[in-house]
């Protein structure tokens, strides 16, 4: 689920809350009780999870777990091979 952040615009409150795509956005803010609570743009933040890239994964070649075997770049992308 994002992580959604929110600032007050009357009492300049900020705070970050984990939402479904689906759900409303939150007006009442949980300081000052009024209806000026705004969703403010912010950089996304993600994680990779797991051991790497897998065969089913953007495969090239005979590469079946690009993570573990660093032998040609360090880069991450094979955009030579095809």
């Amino acid at each position: 689920m994002p992580i959604y952040e929110y600032r007050c615009a009357d009492c300049d409150h900020q705070l970050e809350v984990v939402q479904k795509l689906s759900e409303e956005p939150i007006v009442i803010c949980p300081e000052c009780k009024k209806d000026n609570l705004k969703k403010i743009i912010s950089a996304a933040g993600f994680r990779l999870k797991g051991d790497g890239w897998y065969e089913t994964d953007f495969k090239s070649g005979k590469k079946k777990n690009v993570a573990g075997s660093e032998s040609s770049s360090s880069g991450g992308s094979s955009s030579g091979d095809s």
